[in-house]
């Protein structure tokens, strides 16, 4: 793995992070983290929490290369960023804040998503006002990663809740897109609207066409090497399913029509029960074991 020095000497880019990787092969999700290369403090975006769901066990070993790399490059982690609250992993951000401290943050319409899936499991423990979050941040929002300034953008479509962080020419920009051989989100979920996700993605098009996007997910189509960078041009000149040539119309008519051929998320129901409490597991009840509902014929 690549140290610090060498990270920042291939980019040397004043007011631009260093940006370091993991891929969570089980879920197929891209971790990133932001690092200010000149201050050694970082943000890490979506981690994920190891779940054999069917012995319904956690485990952290991915997790666990994260918090070694962290160490081992003396960096101070300041947040622990979610796009949004996601249907296929759980969220590590508990479990890494306790081993390196920092903040957990998310969009404030987290506490949207919190009241919709409240009632989808019936369930009064989960928070409807954005607890157990450190930081519910709004639309257009900066704050500090070192010296780096880090921006809000609400990009909802695929949840109510989906943001987004600029950080000079690199943004994260979370499941609203794929690469551009796959596409965009799905928008099926409760929530969700894929008109609302064609005028998120169009806000991320307005970028300078040079700024990377980097993704949360990569689906590895054909068979090709993992990839979860790209740029704002590549998108919009190449993006399958919405390029800068696709309109409103003709999206969302794809979009209804390609959701409703999908299958849901394998994790959607223990994922969304976790990450809505901010990777939190469920109170324990009086045996000190937390339960997972499954709601039945309702998702």
């Amino acid at each position: 793995m690549s140290t610090i020095a060498e990270l920042a000497a291939a980019f040397e880019r004043i007011g631009n992070p260093v940006v370091q990787t993991w891929f969570h092969q089980q879920s197929s999700t891209a971790c990133h983290c932001i690092i200010d290369p000149a201050t050694h403090h970082c943000a890490l975006i979506d981690s994920v929490l190891d779940f054999d769901y069917a012995a319904g066990h956690t485990h952290t070993q991915f997790a666990d290369r994260i918090i070694t790399f962290i160490k081992a490059e003396g960096l101070k982690l300041d947040w622990l960023l979610e796009t949004h609250a996601h249907a296929d992993h759980l969220s590590a951000a508990p479990y890494i804040k306790q081993q390196l401290g920092g903040r957990i943050g998310i969009g404030e319409h987290i506490k949207d998503v919190q009241k919709v899936f409240g009632d989808v499991f019936h369930d009064d423990s989960i928070p409807r006002d954005g607890r157990p979050f450190d930081k519910l941040f709004i639309d257009g929002e900066t704050f500090a990663i070192g010296e780096l300034r880090a921006r809000v953008m609400h990009t909802p479509g695929h949840t109510p809740a989906c943001v987004a962080y600029v950080v000079g020419e690199d943004a994260f920009v979370g499941d609203t897109l794929f690469m551009p051989d796959y596409g965009t989100a799905r928008c099926d979920f409760p929530g969700g609207n894929a008109h609302t996700l064609y005028h998120s993605v169009q806000r991320l098009y307005s970028l300078p066409p040079q700024t990377r996007l980097h993704l949360c997910h990569d689906y590895m189509p054909g068979g090709r090497a993992a990839q979860w960078v790209c740029t704002v041009q590549e998108q919009r000149e190449g993006n399958v399913q919405l390029n800068a040539r696709t309109t409103e119309d003709e999206f969302v008519a794809f979009r209804k029509q390609r959701d409703a051929q999908l299958d849901m998320p394998a994790l959607i129901v223990p994922s969304v029960q976790v990450n809505i409490r901010a990777g939190e597991m469920p109170p324990a009840e009086d045996n000190g074991v937390s339960y997972l509902k499954v709601p039945i014929n309702v998702l």
